[in-house]
This record gives structure tokens, sequence and C-alpha cells, in this order.
């Protein structure tokens, strides 16, 4: 019988090529309220993944922006004793753990999801991403439609954090009552004075910063890597409500 030919050099398939060929297994699926698109829950070695159809929303090996979409919000309010944050959406909880760990005890930040599956896989298969930071006393989580929320808001909060998955460029009517003129009205009244209203968006939106700056705001907008060490860039608009 013949002996196998011997491995040449270099033909051993290197960690992330064999996880790049090992298929996704699907862990839950469920219906968003109001569109019933389907989302999923994914796990791939140690990686999870959720998508919305055949577009992928989030990633545990790449979450920097939503990490810096926090800290960037939080360097405009430095300072304040007993700041109050509005966060949406939960995602897999990467920018609500960035902002608790910079925020102190005395801050309040309150969180709200549109899609109750999300807060179960938060609670659940995704609790250590983000080092389970729904249960962290700091937080109020409340499930259903953000733009109630700011509309209910009279200078309440210090930040209004939106990390929502299409970002100001998406079609849907929620999407819409968030960043038109209206919308944005709405969360200069919701902030407080010097407050700040951070976006997240998966791409550029050239007719937004102009909308922000009408609505009353100081505006920069800025282009952020996806992961820590590169990948595709996506977008942060970091609006500041004037002191006075």
């Amino acid at each position: 019988m013949p002996r196998p030919a011997p491995l040449k050099a270099g033909s051993i398939p290197r960690p992330e090529v064999l996880l790049a060929v090992t298929p996704w297994t699907l862990l839950h699926a469920t219906k968003v309220p109001g569109t019933g698109e389907e989302m999923r829950l994914l796990q791939r070695g140690d990686a999870f993944s959720i998508r919305l159809g055949n577009i992928e929303l989030m990633n545990t090996r790449a979450h920097a922006s939503e990490e810096q979409l926090a800290t960037l919000a939080l360097a405009k309010i430095t300072g304040r004793p007993r700041p109050r944050l509005l966060i949406a959406g939960l995602g897999m909880g990467f920018t609500l753990r960035t902002a608790l760990d910079g925020v102190g005890p005395e801050a309040r930040i309150e969180v709200a999801e549109l899609v109750p599956a999300v807060v179960e896989w938060n609670r659940g298969l995704l609790a250590g991403v983000s080092g389970n930071a729904l249960d962290d006393p700091r937080v109020e989580l409340f499930e259903g439609d953000v733009a109630a929320r700011i509309r209910a808001g009279r200078a309440t909060y210090d930040a209004i954090v939106l990390d929502v998955d299409e970002g100001p460029e998406g079609t849907t009517v929620a999407t819409d009552r968030l960043y038109n003129i209206e919308g944005l009205h709405a969360a200069h009244r919701a902030l407080r004075p010097g407050g700040v209203f951070a976006v997240w968006s998966p791409g550029p939106e050239q007719r937004f910063t102009p909308r922000l700056r009408k609505a009353g705001f100081a505006v920069e907008e800025l282009r952020v890597r996806a992961g820590s060490g590169g990948g595709s860039r996506h977008v942060i608009w970091i609006a500041v409500k004037p002191s006075s």
C-alpha cells in the first residue's frame, strides 16, 4: 500500500482559512415587528452574527465602530455628575457596554430595543459578549420604538445614541421618524443644554448633516473603521445641542 505524500511547506490551512469554510449554524430566527422581515442569530466557532435576510447587521469580530459611537458621545458630556443616556438599539450590547464602562455609578442608561428576541439573545446566548450589560443596575430596558421615547422627552437626556441598523439612509417608516426633520427637532427638545445626539450609520448620507444643522445642532461627521484592525468604514455623526 503506497504511503501518502508528505505535506508540503505551507499546505496546512491557517486557522482563519478553516473558519472561513466552516458553515454558520442557525441558532434562532425571529420576525421584526412592523416589517415581518426575518432576523437570524448565527454562530461559527466563537463568533456570532446577526443578520436581516441576507444582510449581516453585526458580528462579534467587527464592533469597533459601535464602541467608538459611545466613546465619542461620552467625550461631549464629560464631567456631568449624574448623566442620563438613551441608547437604541441593543444589538450585541457593544455600545451599551462601552457606555457603562465610561460613566460613573450615578449614571442612568435607558436602552430601547424594538425586537424582543434581541433582548432574549442578550440575556442568554450573547450575555457574555457584553459582560452581562443588561444586568447592570444602571440600565433600564424599554422594548419598543425609540422614536416614541424621544418624542416624550423634554430636556431629559444628556446623550441620545442611535445605533440603529439602517442609519439615516434607511427607507422604513420607523427609520424616517427618527431622522426626518421632525424627528431631529424631537431629539433636540429631548436633550439637555449641551447634550449630544450621536448617530451610527453603515455608510454616508449627504443630506443628513445639513438636516442636523437645520434642527439646531453643531455637527461633526466622522468616518471610522468597523473593526479594530481595519475593515469597512462606517459613519458617525456627533451633533451637539447648544448650551444656551
